[in-house]
């Protein structure tokens, strides 16, 4: 079933028992924050509150908590949706009227990719102008957030030479009745219309939706090539055109039955300081300066819902969006590259600090032109380490990608460094926003293939350093290692080196005190957010062969919290106790 829109799916959950009406008083101050993250734990229900203080707007969260949910508003597995999308080349090609009547229904499902304009929705109900934001239940999310973020926008504009449409998700720090932060991060589409209208000296019209049909949601963060429009990937989903508006003001197509239509401008040189904002890799984003969202009116149907979720340390409502969305890509990834067998980049560590990818080689050292054909593609030229291996190992499972490492990896052609790079906006581990390096580690077989032999246990921490606080490993390449602070990195790197058995490893990844290294998804998200690979990787010894730099193992990356990084983000103790002492009235099982 599709739903037309957020009511649909919020009556379809609670008719299935997977939605909880709170309505006790809350805070959107951190206090729902605290909620979601104690309920999407627990792999808990949607949350809808009713009575949130200071608004008179219902407000849902917690709608794609769980990886069932996601795949309700695709209606079925989503990677069957790609398959057999991608399927349609190698099958209709020639085409005979054979195989198009086989592939009807496929057909007729793309053939609705499109938007049907209507003269009125439910949108149009009430109008506000002038408008006035601060009457939204806008989430303050964490302690140091810079104020109120709208956590779930899907931002419209149109390319001001072409026309053609962009709908993405970018948070937006809410500043007063009518303005907002427009985050627009490295690699986004609205960014790039922004920049065309500032080059064109023209302000770039916005249109910010609030809520709609969840394939809309799904569409604007699903990473589309350039120039595609999400609005008709949305339509996709549903099994049927996408009922938009024309809307005069602002010369956009937007969808009839959001929630929320908030409309305005960005001009060139109208800037503000934005953040920080406790963001999807666990830490608070950098704060700088961003344009500003200049609000004439906002829209809305007359007992409108409000839409948010909160991100923070995996897992989140992200975590399973995400997932979902590489398991759809991933076939039409290996259509076009057909050696490559699987990519998956890892939630735990916030997608794109690290991704694994498994390789077909048909031809020594192939791996290498698929890596950086990767490395090339969209919010892919994103990823900060990419792994990878033979295409009979699971490079999902980060066990079986250690083990790979420590069999195939050869620090003479295995070990690509690549700086200075383009970074994510919100990592934090480079030497200035938006910059960083990329680190390749192919370990597929080839005619050197160490085929080293697996380490034995860990030893005891205090045989090796006083320093060390706890020893784990991770797979057989990687021994986690837990410091203290003032720890002191030759050291200990010294120490490990030094080790019959912690030697054998040919990674050591040390973390801070407050990386929990038992945890697997925690241990990921230590290592992944808080290391730079030109600045934090140590090896043994550094030796010139002919014209390149070869690391010896073992390797010691340095991924401890440095003093210049984002701080992790935590609760406010005070607002945490409320909860647990409010949570009976609440009115939510676990």
């Amino acid at each position: 079933m599709s739903y037309r829109d957020l009511r649909e799916f919020i009556a379809a959950l609670e008719a299935r028992g997977d939605l909880v009406r709170v309505r006790e008083e809350v805070d959107s101050d951190q206090e729902i924050t605290i909620i979601q993250h104690r309920v999407l734990a627990a792999q808990g229900p949607a949350l809808l509150f009713e009575n949130v203080k200071g608004s008179s707007y219902r407000l849902a969260s917690n709608l794609y908590g769980t990886p069932e949910r996601v795949a309700m508003v695709f209606g079925r597995d989503p990677r069957g949706i790609g398959e057999e999308l991608a399927g349609l080349k190698d099958e209709l090609m020639p085409p005979t009227p054979a195989k198009l009547w086989g592939r009807r229904a496929t057909l007729r499902k793309v053939a609705g990719m499109r938007m049907k304009t209507v003269r009125s929705g439910p949108v149009l109900e009430t109008c506000h102008e002038p408008p006035n934001l601060t009457q939204l239940p806008v989430l303050t999310c964490w302690p140091l957030d810079g104020g109120p973020f709208f956590t779930l926008p899907l931002v419209h504009t149109a390319d001001p030479v072409t026309g053609g449409g962009n709908l993405g998700m970018y948070r937006l720090q809410r500043y007063d009745d009518a303005s907002t932060g427009m985050h627009w991060q490295i690699e986004k589409g609205g960014g790039f219309h922004f920049k065309q209208a500032a080059a064109l000296g023209r302000p770039l019209p916005i249109s910010v939706a609030l809520g709609g049909p969840p394939a809309l949601t799904l569409a604007a963060i699903t990473p589309l090539p350039e120039g595609v429009d999400e609005r008709l990937f949305a339509a996709l989903i549903l099994g049927r055109p996408l009922e938009v508006l024309h809307r005069k003001t602002t010369g956009h197509r937007i969808a009839s039955r959001v929630e929320f239509l908030i409309e305005g401008s960005v001009t060139a040189g109208d800037l503000r300081r934005e953040g920080p904002f406790g963001d999807h890799l666990g830490h608070y984003s950098h704060s700088a300066d961003f344009p500003v969202f200049r609000v004439d009116r906002v829209l809305s149907r007359k007992d409108a819902i409000y839409p948010a979720t909160v991100v923070g340390k995996p897992p989140q409502e992200d975590f399973y969006i995400g997932n979902a969305l590489q398991e759809m890509c991933v076939p039409f990834l290996r259509m076009m590259k057909h050696a490559i067998t699987d990519l998956w980049s890892y939630a735990e560590s916030g997608f794109h600090p690290l991704a694994a990818m498994s390789v077909k080689q048909r031809y020594g050292r192939e791996s290498l032109k698929h890596a950086f054909g990767v490395l090339g593609e969209g919010q892919l030229s994103l990823t900060k380490v990419l792994m990878v291996v033979d295409d009979d190992v699971d490079c999902r499972d980060f066990l079986a990608v250690s083990r790979a490492l420590r069999e195939h990896l050869d620090p003479l052609d295995g070990i690509h460094l690549l700086a200075p790079t383009a970074q994510d906006t919100l990592d934090f581990t480079g030497p200035a926003i938006n910059f960083g390096s990329r680190l390749l580690l192919l370990a597929n077989r080839g005619k050197h293939s160490p085929l080293r032999p697996a380490p034995p246990p860990p030893p005891n921490p205090a045989e090796v350093h006083p320093g060390i606080i706890k020893l784990r490993a991770f797979g057989e390449a990687v021994l986690m290692v837990q410091v203290g602070k003032g720890w002191n990195r030759e050291e200990v790197q010294k120490s490990l080196e030094g080790h019959p058995c912690a030697k054998q490893y040919i990674l050591h990844v040390v973390v801070s005190e407050d990386v929990d290294i038992g945890d697997d998804m925690m241990a990921l998200w230590g290592w992944f957010t808080r290391f730079d690979p030109y600045l934090d990787i140590h090896p043994a010894r550094r030796e010139l062969q002919g014209n390149k730099l070869v690391m010896h193992f073992p390797l010691l990356i340095d991924a401890t919290w440095k003093e210049g990084y984002r701080l992790p983000v935590e609760f406010d103790p005070d607002i945490e106790q409320r909860v647990a002492d409010k949570w009976s009235r609440y009115g939510i099982p676990l």
